[in-house]
């Protein structure tokens, strides 16, 4: 039986993406460590990768709408200045 590693795996599932050298090592940056640490919370958790995929999609939205939601903000405050 092959034992396939995790974060390889994760990256096959489109979890990670992490950069890589022109030889094609993986580079893992501190964001990348950090989703590798959500991932195993909520393995831990009992989410399946499917799962996980839902949940990182979802939350990289949030902080997309919530940056969003801040600069028109922001903008809306200079025009009533």
């Amino acid at each position: 039986m092959w034992k396939v590693s995790p974060l390889r795996l994760h990256e096959t599932r489109g979890l990670l993406r992490p950069e890589r050298t022109p030889g094609g090592t993986r580079r893992y940056s501190p964001d990348d460590l950090d989703r590798v640490r959500r991932i195993g919370r909520l393995l831990t958790d009992g989410l399946n990768l499917t799962g996980i995929s839902m949940v990182l999609d979802l939350e990289e939205q949030n902080t997309h709408l919530l940056a969003t939601n801040q600069a028109g903000r922001q903008a809306q405050d200079s025009w009533t200045r």
